[in-house]
């Protein structure tokens, strides 16, 4: 069973800084996709790396693979509009291939550890969907029209990560079956899983708060504290 790491960094959001997608900000000398990159070149149970980009930067991503010399990198792909899209690229480029556990992760997660990485691989022994969480600390209301509708119960609450681990031939399964269904709408791979294979389970491996998404400008400062256990530094 291969083991590929999809990183997803398709994304052109400019929330945090106007001129560039955030994956291509730069912390400690290093763009955030270069040090997200290198925990999974440095992780020995990742046999090979995909890199899914947007069409617009896909030069600035081959000059980060040149200048990091990255060996596990085999393709670098382009993505689509909607981070389904850019799933759905990686899935497509592996069609001849079922022996393979598929690790998505999200390039603007640049803290990600190997214990979480190690984990999803285990766990994947056992299922066929994997997914990162960890409780939410807050309490969750639900709101309609600016009023307060319900309070569902913390405790079975979580706030989903990456990565999330699929056996290869399950999630190109559930994209079938999802690219059927005209009202398709997809934020995560878990979801498309849950809805279009609604009995295969989705075992949870516990995330860290470090394993934050890069979003706003201060999301930076975040980063700088729990850099405090790595060689990340903003």
């Amino acid at each position: 069973m291969r083991n590929i790491a999809v990183i997803l960094a398709g994304g052109i959001g400019s929330r945090l800084d106007k001129n560039h997608p955030k994956q291509f900000f730069k912390v400690a000398g290093k763009t955030v996709i270069e040090h997200t990159v290198t925990v999974f070149e440095e992780a020995k149970n990742i046999d090979e790396i995909v890199i899914v980009a947007n069409a617009a930067h896909l030069s600035e991503v081959e000059t980060l693979v040149l200048k990091n010399d990255w060996k596990k990198i085999k393709k670098i792909l382009v993505g689509g509009a909607h981070r389904y899209e850019s799933s759905l690229s990686a899935i497509r480029a592996f069609e001849e291939e079922d022996n393979v556990n598929f690790i998505l992760h999200d390039a603007v997660r640049p803290l990600v550890s190997h214990r979480i990485i190690n984990d999803v691989l285990t766990a994947l022994s056992n299922y066929n969907a994997v997914g990162v969480a960890i409780p939410a600390v807050d309490t969750i209301v639900e709101v309609e029209n600016g009023v307060i509708v319900n309070i569902p119960d913390r405790s079975r609450l979580y706030h989903a990560q990456t990565p999330q681990g699929f056996k290869l031939h399950t999630i190109r399964n559930a994209y079938a079956h999802a690219l059927q269904d005209p009202t398709f709408k997809a934020t995560d791979d878990c979801g498309v899983v849950r809805k279009y294979l609604p009995d295969e389970p989705i075992f949870v491996v516990t995330g860290e708060e470090a394993n934050m998404k890069l979003t706003y400008k201060e999301d930076a400062f975040l980063l700088n504290k729990y850099s405090n256990n790595t060689n990340l530094v903003v």
